[in-house]
């Protein structure tokens, strides 16, 4: 009777349901952690992504099935569009969108960081993805995290955990994976390149800005208009300068309550029985790739347009053209000073940097027009 009582009660814990799959994911947490807390990689985003992948390989743990706490937070975040749009809104607070308001090139850059998505595409159509699914695993090159889950909720929501990990995943690794290509595609000298300041924008045009491109925007791709509107309503917070309440509410409690939420949700598609198969090993490559053409395309425009231009272009900055702000504009600013600790390129950089992140909801955008 004991012995039964004790079987019983060992069947009930997570012990006995225990597998290798659910240490290999506790190892990938761990990663994550690693990466946030020692390497200080996008800690805000790491922190929870890691521990959720942790915590949801506890087997038979209440926390990812219907109604339970992290599915919540996955079903009415993520399946709802709300937490990605929303952090767009707390990206255009944070944002100063006048050094490309300042330097209207920089827009290309933005645009010429978009290859790596349309080359992802077309080579997952390759691989046997439809068309829908390519479109998710193609804006991963973008490396714009709400915009991947805000497409692959409206095109494929089975897919919607795969995508995310994998554009997380590299936005915070922008200072590992970008840095080689950088030094592969420019030589020492085009690196030591130097840039005049730029001009001082004025308020009007900072004020002005968001509007236009709002109308811009939403009428030539009005399925992005979630996405650019509240990034674009953000930014008018910032420099209306009337609006300081809902300005640091949406720079700060607003947009940490969301990022909470959006950890815990990313970490939780992150389940062994769903993660480690071939599938969503596959995709993370596929993005791997993507991202790296992103990068690519940005250093090779940025050298391009120099062939024409009298003030030339450092092309570090056109690596910045992905999404991932403003980590890809401060690597940028370090492969600089690593080759000339007098050049500085941030507030350069931050100008492709910004058109990324329009460039890929723009994308975005036409992919949900056409595929939809």
């Amino acid at each position: 009777m004991a012995l039964d009582l004790f079987h019983e009660l060992l069947f009930k814990t997570g012990i006995v349901h225990l597998t290798v799959g659910h240490v290999v994911m506790w190892f990938i947490g761990f990663l994550f952690l690693f990466l946030a807390i020692k390497k200080d990689f996008e800690p805000l985003l790491l922190v929870p992504i890691g521990f959720s992948i942790f915590l949801v390989n506890m087997p038979i743990a209440p926390l990812t099935g219907p109604g339970e706490l992290i599915h919540l937070f996955f079903k009415y975040g993520l399946e709802t569009e709300i937490v990605p749009c929303v952090i767009f809104l707390g990206v255009g607070a944070l944002t100063d969108f006048g050094p490309m308001i300042a330097n209207p090139k920089t827009l290309l850059l933005g645009a010429s960081a978009q290859l790596g998505v349309y080359i992802a595409f077309f080579g997952s159509i390759f691989f046997g993805f439809t068309l829908k699914e390519a479109g998710c695993i193609g804006i991963i090159g973008g490396a714009d995290g709400p915009t991947t889950i805000y497409l692959s909720t409206a095109l494929a929501p089975h897919m919607v955990g795969m995508v995310a990990i994998a554009a997380y995943s590299y936005m915070s690794m922008v200072p590992l994976i970008q840095p080689p290509l950088m030094k592969l595609f420019t030589s020492e000298a085009e690196r030591k390149i130097k840039m005049k300041q730029m001009r001082a924008v004025s308020k009007t045009e900072k004020i002005a800005f968001p509007i236009v491109a709002t109308i811009v925007v939403c009428l030539l791709t009005p399925p992005s208009a979630p996405l650019i509107g509240l990034l674009m309503v953000g930014n008018l917070f910032r420099e209306c300068k009337v609006v300081d309440r809902l300005l640091k509410t949406a720079q700060n409690d607003l947009l940490n309550i969301v990022t909470i939420v959006l950890g815990l949700a990313v970490g939780a598609t992150m389940k062994a029985e769903i993660f480690l198969k071939p599938q969503p090993i596959f995709i993370f490559i596929l993005g791997l790739f993507a991202f790296s053409f992103s990068t690519v395309g940005g250093l090779l425009l940025a050298k391009i347009m120099n062939l024409f231009l009298k003030e030339k272009i450092n092309p570090l900055i056109g690596s910045a053209g992905v999404s991932a702000v403003p980590m890809a504009a401060r690597v940028s600013q370090k492969v600089g000073q690593e080759a000339d600790a007098k050049n500085h390129l941030l507030m350069h950089a931050m100008g492709p940097n910004v058109a990324g992140v329009i460039g890929t909801a723009v994308a975005a955008g036409m992919f949900l027009s056409l595929l939809k």
